[in-house]
């Protein structure tokens, strides 16, 4: 052990050297380096991207965390390092703010946490100016005003109140009452977004029910407080069955969910089976689809009468786009949003299986109105049921969650594991084989991953290891999609 550590010691100050002509001559010289020295030229190579230092240790037995900590202060970037942080500003235009005192206030909320004693705390990072408690800011995100009453500095689970936050400190305001993550706070004279975070979609949902009366409400109360935290975890009411549903990125993230449920917040829950995050989308255009909503029924009526193209958008697109190309005043300009809206309110819930709808594209050319009768409500429906009959001629077709897996397996089992992927309809891109152990890298539909963990495990005695993250939707063969088509009309 000692030799090896001597070895890699070398292989440190070495790196170290690297960093000027001066140093490499004093290293090729037999002269020790300075303790000073190799930090100080270790730092000069991490910030010119040369080296990238790694530090071993154990959070959970405690052993190494203070030496990564003091690593981190030693050789990673300061706020002042960094190039100034970019934004839009309340015109449009692009602005930055640099990390300076100096500066217009401006910081980021990169995480909400629920503490037992104080409510919600709100971390964020400060990249220009200063906050004092008790200073008003606004929320550029949401278009508010916030109050920074309390302000603490975690230490592990430790508070310590501070008074103001500087730039490139970090922080964490308690109560403040509408912030999410990746929410901007700054000055209220000089408002500014910073880059917003992006959230991945939830793949996978299960049904929760308290498992008694009592529950009921604390459990409404935890799932709230959970959501706020983790933007890629949803929770909503299903309208038909009254059922509460949790949405997340696996199997493993929501068990997590459903113990944090009992464990910090006392409430005990029954979980459903696990349910795939389908979508639904079409294959080819359709023009000319007519809407019309006409109802009389003495006094007056309604009257709604619309003509679409639907067409399907690139994946990587927007997901959804509505193009208005009335002319001659057919269709009145203040019903055109009632379109888009009855259009939009479609995509929730699609004609196919009940599931979302995205990328596609609708334009608007023609239709009527009638000067009593029409209304923002006929259109609305009249929009709605062209888009219906435009998306069941368009060639509809569901889409799958696939997943991006890695398995590391001993050799010995490797045969056993590709086949039990293909079964489960995998697509096995390749494999990196070291002495002990293979990676495989396949792309694997998530309906087919549930209870993986549990089969890798007997496969290979317990041997293996998976990691899996959501890659992209694909279609899904016709069996498949029918069974599942069948399935949902069946409810």
């Amino acid at each position: 052990m000692l030799e090896a550590c001597e070895e890699w010691r070398n292989n440190l100050v070495e790196a170290a050297a690297e960093a000027s002509e001066e140093l490499m001559d004093k290293f090729f010289s037999g002269e020790e380096l300075t303790e000073e020295e190799i930090k100080t030229a270790l730092r000069q190579r991490v910030l010119a991207g040369e080296v990238i230092p790694v530090c071993c240790g154990s959070a959970f037995k405690n052993k190494g965390v203070q030496a990564m900590l003091d690593a981190v202060i030693d050789y990673l970037p300061a706020p002042t390092d960094i190039p100034a942080i970019k934004g839009i500003n309340e015109d449009e235009t692009e602005g930055e703010r640099h990390a300076s005192d100096e500066e217009p206030f401006a910081s980021l909320a990169f995480k909400i946490a629920t503490d037992p004693f104080v409510g919600n705390l709100t971390f964020f990072r400060v990249y220009s100016g200063v906050i004092n408690s008790g200073d008003t800011v606004y929320n550029s995100v949401k278009q508010k005003r916030e109050r920074f009453g309390r302000i603490v500095q975690m230490h592990a689970n430790k508070r310590e109140e501070i008074k103001e936050v500087r730039a490139g400190d970090i922080a964490a305001a308690i109560g403040l009452k509408d912030v999410g993550t990746g929410d901007t706070l700054c000055a209220l004279d000089a408002p500014i977004i910073l880059e917003r975070m992006e959230f991945p979609e939830p793949v996978i949902s299960v049904a929760v029910e308290p498992k008694t009366k009592a529950d009921q409400e604390k459990m409404g109360l935890a799932l709230g407080r959970l959501a706020q935290e983790d933007p890629s975890f949803r929770v909503h009411t299903d309208e038909e069955s009254g059922e509460t549903i949790i949405s997340g990125m696996g199997e493993l993230h929501l068990d997590i969910i459903v113990d944090r449920m009992k464990r910090e917040f006392k409430v005990e829950a029954n979980i459903g089976k696990p349910q795939v995050s389908y979508r639904e989308t079409i294959r080819t255009r359709v023009n000319d689809v007519e809407g019309k909503h006409a109802k009389q029924s003495g006094g007056r009526g309604q009257y709604g009468h619309v003509v679409i193209d639907l067409y399907p958008l690139d994946p990587e697109g927007p997901g959804y786009e509505f193009v208005n190309e009335i002319k001659g005043g057919v269709i009145p300009g203040e019903y055109i949003p009632a379109v888009d809206k009855g259009i939009q309110e479609q995509l929730k819930s699609g004609p196919l299986a009940g599931y979302p709808v995205e990328d596609i594209g609708v334009r608007l050319h023609f239709g009527s109105y009638h000067d009593v009768d029409s209304s923002e409500l006929a259109f609305k429906l009249a929009a709605s049921l062209a888009f219906k009959a435009a998306f069941a001629k368009a060639n509809p077709v569901l889409l799958e969650p696939i997943m991006k897996v890695e398995v590391e397996t001993p050799p010995d089992y490797v045969g056993d594991v590709i086949g039990d992927l293909s079964r489960r309809r995998a697509m096995v891109n390749g494999q990196e084989a070291t002495e002990f152990v293979v990676k495989i890298n396949a792309e694997v539909p998530l309906s087919e991953m549930f209870g993986y963990a549990t089969d890798l495990r007997s496969q290979t005695q317990g041997r293996a290891s998976y990691s899996m993250e959501p890659l992209k939707y694909a279609e899904a063969p016709k069996n498949v999609a029918d069974a599942i088509i069948e399935a949902r009309k069946s409810k």
